[in-house]
């Protein structure tokens, strides 16, 4: 009988490895931008948390249904270890939007925040929630994961998930209106008009 993927990563092969990369990476990588606020340090991450996933593959449980929830929990580590940089690069990216709009952040690159300025918004405003709640909301929001696979990453139980969940959203709603008010005149309309589409749940099941 063919091995499963899992069992294959567990025994040290690197083709397995691969193919977690090939399945995973665009999502590990969009959840690292948004958090991150910046490509550069979201590829970093992209990279270290597959590096880290093949140093800790012997933590691998021999049975599970897929590896999706298990390297979102080894890329939320990496993003944590990588905080203080995380916000040099916010401070330096909102500098640069006081002067002149920001090229890389294009509509593909951020999805559904509309351009810079919100995506800087997002950025200050994300720094105002706690860190659990930034975690269960990028996982869950900006990473897709659903409650389940969001409490397996986090080692937390599916309640407290949720909890976090509507606690990130309603406060990342009113923190990020706020700050588009105070960044642009005029913005206020516009921020009661469309409050920040991200904060809007991926999965069906995230209401």
């Amino acid at each position: 009988m063919e091995q499963s993927q899992r069992a294959r990563l567990r025994a040290g092969d690197q083709t397995a490895l691969g193919e977690l990369f090939d399945a995973h990476a665009q999502d590990v990588h969009r959840y690292a931008l948004r958090t991150l606020g910046n490509w550069a340090a979201a590829e970093d991450a992209v990279s270290l948390t597959f590096l880290e996933a093949w140093r800790l593959r012997a933590t691998l449980h021999e049975e599970g249904e897929g590896l999706r929830p298990w390297l979102f929990g080894i890329a939320t580590n990496v993003l944590r270890n990588t905080a203080r940089a995380s916000r040099r690069h916010r401070a330096a990216m909102a500098r640069l939007l006081e002067r002149e709009a920001v090229a890389d952040f294009a509509e593909e690159v951020v999805n559904r925040l509309d351009d810079g300025a919100h995506l800087a918004a997002a950025q200050r405003a994300l720094a105002g929630l706690r860190r659990a709640e930034r975690e269960v909301f990028g996982l869950c929001v900006w990473g897709g994961l659903d409650y389940a696979s969001a409490a397996e990453a986090l080692g937390v139980p599916v309640g407290t998930v949720r909890s976090r969940l509507s606690r990130a959203r309603a406060r990342l709603r009113s923190l990020t209106d706020k700050e588009l008010a105070a960044g642009r005149p005029g913005a206020a309309g516009e921020a009661k008009r469309g409050r920040l589409a991200a904060a809007r749940p991926v999965q069906g099941e995230i209401r």
